[in-house]
């Protein structure tokens, strides 16, 4: 008979979900946006489990989109986990949505078993994620050993965050999630990433050949991007815009980087100074369409450009760069301040002048539309009323989409603090509203009013239940003239299906959220709509105020028709 014969000891296992999120929650996440299914439902458990945060979505699109205006915010990656095959192509657009327009964002997504996939023998939601996901983001990366998670992770938040900011995905295989692993020899991989984001520091010599430039100019123009206000260099830009003098003009989602009220604020005169501007400082923005390509009648044909841009090859993409400026903003942004030093820069009284007489002029039409009640309400009339209640607060996010409803209030709502306006940005896509709403709600804990035209709230309204869910601070004001651009658009056959461009005339939104126990408000007045938007805003509670417009009411696709190319054969019949 053996005797004292030593015992095997249990091994102290754990799997590779649990890895993962040790590995997330080790380089500070705090949060995951998301919708659970096969194969990641346990992982957002676990993650719940050791104080992450999981805000569960309706749909995998409005997930991806909170993550997207979470990074926006935080300079952070914000996290979208979805499931395999459908759940991963509908966070997908998403994904692409933050990557071009500069927002960091890992998508993370559960994937089926590789060597079924490889093979196309028809596994449970097969589909070649990672290779369908390079084409639409900055980079794409599958992990497939227990062993790999904390590389893959750290080589996902260091290309969602360095340079151009931009959404990566992350695939993990079902067998990786699954796999059995000792936890102590497990957590000796794991790491914290250092300094996932560098400066990167422009040359002096590119420096002072836009100071040089724009010493040179007599109608100087700033005009201030996106990229601008997520640099977090506020306090730099304000001090050389003001240290100059120089007129800026801001692009939608830099509103509010310098308040919208600044006397050097010349965005009521954008088409004056976009075609009298001898130097334009592009900072942060891009040349896209968005301004014309640089190009047309709307520029002055003389223009010369200084840029500063992180990423070099975006110098010269439309018109010659004379002065580029290659670095992040903050750090290119304390070169330019120090270099005032050197250099006399100052705009000219005249250039000042002309600017604030063609804004008095544009301020006084903008004045007579706003004052012009109708019954049903216009957009503008609409808009005073909200413009009238939110000058009053400041302290809050507005998110903003549709076509006349996004490019009228951001006409007439002022913005004046930075990173306080979240819209549909460079590709011009409809459906963020919801989920950049919950984003900004979820990260910031502030008050968030999302204005949507009835056509752009119909792509994530659903995610309304999402916002009652979790008990939010948001309140959503929906624009109802009944149609996509308008709703009276007849139907040319003569036949009785509405329009392509109408929806239901008589639709009820604010019954939507009532369903989910939210506060609903319909409004008729402009006076209705200033006490319903004071109330919902006071109460700190989800709520949703349906906008009765006038359906004959909007432009075909708002202020950029002359991009659609039915216009000229619609205006010929």
């Amino acid at each position: 008979m053996v005797t004292n014969q030593t015992q095997p000891q249990t091994q102290n296992l754990t799997d590779g979900m649990h890895i993962v999120v040790d590995a997330l929650k080790r380089n500070g996440v705090d949060t995951i946006f998301g919708l659970v299914g096969i194969p990641v439902t346990d992982l957002a458990r676990h993650a719940q489990e050791v104080g992450i945060r999981f805000v569960g979505f309706r749909h995998e699109q409005s997930a991806g989109n909170a993550a997207a205006a979470a990074g926006f915010i935080t300079k952070k990656p914000g996290i979208c986990l979805t499931v395999s095959a459908p759940g991963f192509l509908n966070g997908l657009t998403a994904l692409a949505n933050a990557t071009t327009n500069g927002f960091p964002m890992i998508q993370i997504s559960g994937s089926s078993d590789r060597a079924i996939i490889d093979l196309q023998q028809g596994d449970y939601e097969e589909l070649d994620q990672m290779n369908i996901a390079k084409p639409f983001c900055k980079a794409a990366y599958r992990i497939n050993k227990p062993q790999d998670i904390a590389t893959g992770i750290a080589r996902a938040i260091r290309a969602a965050v360095t340079g151009r900011p931009g959404g990566v995905y992350l695939d993990l295989t079902t067998a990786l999630l699954a796999a059995a692993v000792d936890k102590d020899e497990m957590e000796k991989t794991l790491y914290t990433v250092v300094d996932p984001n560098p400066a990167i520091i422009p040359s002096q010599e590119s420096v002072d050949r836009a100071l040089q430039l724009l010493a040179s100019a007599k109608n100087p123009l700033i005009i201030l991007g996106k990229g601008a206000a997520y640099a977090q260099a506020d306090d730099d830009i304000k001090t050389f815009i003001e240290k100059t003098g120089i007129p800026f003009l801001p692009m939608s989602m830099a509103k509010g980087l310098m308040p919208d009220d600044h006397p050097q604020s010349a965005a009521a005169a954008r088409g004056y100074v976009m075609s009298n501007a001898d130097v334009v400082v592009l900072m942060g923005a891009r040349l896209n369409w968005l301004l014309g390509h640089g190009k047309g009648k709307h520029w002055n044909p003389n223009v010369k450009f200084i840029q500063l841009d992180i990423d070099g090859m975006e110098f010269d993409s439309n018109r010659q760069i004379l002065a580029p400026v290659a670095g992040d903003i903050g750090s290119s942004m304390k070169a330019f301040v120090a270099g005032l030093a050197k250099y006399s820069i100052k705009a000219d009284a005249a250039w000042m002048d002309g600017i604030n007489k063609d804004k008095a002029v544009n301020a006084q039409k903008m004045e007579a539309r706003l004052a012009n009640v109708t019954e049903p309400m216009n957009f503008y009339c609409t808009l005073k009323a909200v413009r009238d209640v939110l000058d009053k607060q400041r302290d809050y996010y507005l998110v903003n989409e549709g076509a006349n409803t996004l490019d009228d209030t951001r006409n007439v709502i002022n913005m004046y603090e930075p990173r306080k306006r979240l819209d549909c940005g460079t590709w011009g896509v409809m459906g963020i509203g919801m989920g950049y709403a919950i984003g900004a709600a979820v990260t910031t804990g502030k008050q968030v009013v999302s204005i949507h035209g009835d056509s752009a709230f119909g792509f994530s309204g659903m995610e309304v239940e999402t916002m009652c869910r979790f008990k939010l601070p948001i309140t959503v004001v929906v624009f109802n003239n009944g149609g996509i651009y308008k709703g009276d658009s007849p139907n040319l056959s003569g036949g009785t299906d509405p329009s392509p461009t109408t929806l239901m005339p008589d639709a009820r939104y604010d019954k939507v959220i009532e369903a989910f126990g939210g506060d609903a408000y319909y409004v008729t007045t402009p006076a209705e709509l200033t006490d319903a938007l004071t109330k919902a805003i006071a109460s700190k509670k989800p709520s949703l105020i349906d906008v009765k417009i006038d359906p004959s009411d909007g432009l075909e696709s708002g202020h950029i028709g002359n991009l659609n190319p039915a216009t000229v054969i619609k205006e010929a019949h």
